[in-house]
């Protein structure tokens, strides 16, 4: 079935990372179709992104991340805003060129404006509500660096406390980037006219070291929370607050992808806290965090015991490693990329898929990151959350 909302975001080089793979993948795994517009660039045009996080400076480092590809041509959104039925538009330096781009503007006033249609603002996009005129009266939050240009644009600053705060004013969704991705998928899901049934309280747990692949421990987590569930993420050797440090891993036309840093992703939870009742769902994402998984003959061990208490198990490429230690995969369908090809059919797998994402049973996997909408959607519907508009 077509998805009967289409949302389109607002893209260019220099937008924040996550803030363009959450809802991206996110809405898509939930049925909500996305189109990515960029001024100056084509579909298939790549946009680079940053990492922004703290890593130990006063102020945020960026870092580069992925090679984001444009999927819908600027001009033809432009020309006909009333197609969609929400904006996105990440934060990051972009959005400093795309204030003063009239056709970009335009099309932001467009949405708050004429259209009254979401408008979903994180971290420094802000400033496009402010340079299209239609700041003013608005509740709004956003990074700390912009409550000046919220005030002076006529907006109602609102503290960003907790980070995971998304304010919602009218159909102005505002927030101070991806801590708060969980609330803001809620919310538009919600701004919308969607009902989700069957996510609160269910929880899942992730199970993560250092060197986690960046998209696929975060997007599902935040996909997750937006439809209700409890997400906590563990690690065996550090403790609630501590961060494990994620890679990224890009999509790009060689073989083998070179390794840039990503964001931390900081661990919920204690491992000696962990019970195996608490949670539906267990997900292990790959990267090289699986490296270290598998040598710890308690992470294995708890995997399997999600599977024998009949819960969900899910994992993406190179996490199979671990379901392959807990003798999950034998006799199993899976997606599998070209990392764990040949130790899927060395543990048994019935079948491999080259790509995509693959439910058999209450086991769900992935090849890879750029297969996250269709895990996101099986996974979904494994444990019975449903979607409707």
């Amino acid at each position: 079935m077509a998805p009967s909302k289409k949302v389109l975001m607002l893209c260019g080089d220099y937008m924040e990372d996550y803030e363009a793979a959450v809802p991206f993948y996110a809405l898509a795994g939930l049925g909500v179709a996305v189109h990515c517009a960029a001024p100056g660039k084509a579909p298939g045009d790549p946009c680079l992104t940053a990492v922004h996080d703290f890593l130990g400076y006063e102020l945020y480092t960026e870092l580069p991340g992925h090679r984001f590809r444009v999927t819908a041509d600027f001009a033809a959104a432009a020309a006909d805003p009333s197609a969609y039925d929400a904006l996105v538009v990440p934060g990051g330096r972009f959005v400093e060129q795309l204030s003063v781009d009239p056709e970009a503007v335009a099309l932001v006033k467009a949405f708050a404006g004429e259209l009254r249609r979401p408008v979903v603002l994180t971290c420094h996009s802000q400033v496009l509500l402010a340079a299209a005129g239609a700041m003013g009266g608005v509740r709004c939050t956003a990074f700390f660096s912009l409550r000046p240009v919220v005030e002076l644009a006529g907006g109602t600053w609102v503290e960003p406390d907790p980070l995971s705060l998304c304010v919602a004013d009218g159909h102005v969704l505002t927030a101070i980037g991806w801590p708060a991705h969980g609330e803001v998928i809620a919310q538009l899901l919600r701004a919308l006219g969607g009902r989700v049934l069957g996510g609160r309280g269910q929880g899942v747990l992730f199970l993560c070291a250092d060197y986690v692949d960046d998209y696929e421990a975060n997007v599902p987590f935040r996909a997750l929370a937006g439809v209700g569930c409890r997400v906590e993420a563990a690690c065996p050797t550090k403790r609630k607050g501590e961060p494990c440090v994620t890679a990224i891993y890009d999509d790009v036309a060689s073989a083998v992808s070179d390794e840039k840093r990503g964001h931390n992703f900081v661990m919920t939870v204690d491992w000696a806290g962990i019970d195996v009742d608490d949670y539906e769902c267990v997900v292990v994402p790959g990267g090289r965090s699986p490296e270290l998984l598998v040598t710890n003959e308690k992470a294995v061990a708890l995997v399997g015991q999600f599977a024998a208490k009949g819960k969900v198990v899910a994992s993406i490429d190179q996490g199979h490693l671990v379901l392959a230690a807990a003798g999950l995969l034998k006799g199993k369908r899976c997606a599998s990329g070209v990392p764990m090809r040949v130790i899927s059919n060395l543990a048994g797998a019935a079948a491999v898929e080259p790509e995509g994402a693959v439910a058999d049973g209450k086991l769900v996997t992935a090849a890879s990151w750029p297969d996250l909408a269709e895990f996101i959607a099986r996974l979904v519907d494994l444990l019975g959350i449903t979607v409707s508009f």
